[in-house]
């Protein structure tokens, strides 16, 4: 499917997905689908839930404004991910904000330092440096919750 990254065998994250493409998503094994753009920007997919839920996937809409991203927000985008039905196809409208919700998410759960996660990112070809203001929030975040202290994988 274009415009999809492949993070792991259950996550994988697009920018804005057309019904083709989510029936595709459908076709190729995907569980479930988290939007994170909001309503309000330009080119908003307004019947995206209901044509998911028509081919069998579960839809969940979280809206993600990297200006206005806080910890509370992103631990609740990670939680609703770790929920998902799997594979779940994780979008947003360039992928730079699914991309960095979902590494995140493997990174803190995983135990990764945050230079062990941009690495990750840059093999799968996201371009970090290219969004300072998020790189600095995904180091901030990762550093202060990953389980490399715990030793847990939740």
């Amino acid at each position: 499917m274009e415009n999809v990254k492949k993070i792991n065998e259950q996550l994988a994250v697009a920018g804005q997905v057309t019904p083709e493409q989510l029936r595709q998503a459908a076709q190729e094994g995907f569980k479930s689908v988290l939007n994170l753009r909001s309503p309000e920007e330009e080119g908003y997919w307004r019947d995206e839930q209901q044509q998911a839920e028509a081919l069998g996937l579960r839809y969940v809409n979280i809206p993600v404004k990297v200006d206005t991203l806080t910890e509370d927000k992103t631990t609740q985008v990670l939680e609703q991910i770790d929920s998902l039905p799997k594979p779940a196809l994780i979008h947003c409208y360039k992928q730079m904000r699914a991309g960095a919700m979902v590494l995140m998410n493997v990174a803190t759960r995983q135990g990764l330092t945050p230079e062990q996660a941009f690495a990750k990112a840059h093999e799968i070809g996201f371009d970090c440096s290219a969004y300072p203001q998020m790189k600095e929030f995904f180091a901030h975040y990762v550093s202060t919750h990953s389980n490399t202290t715990e030793g847990t994988t939740s």
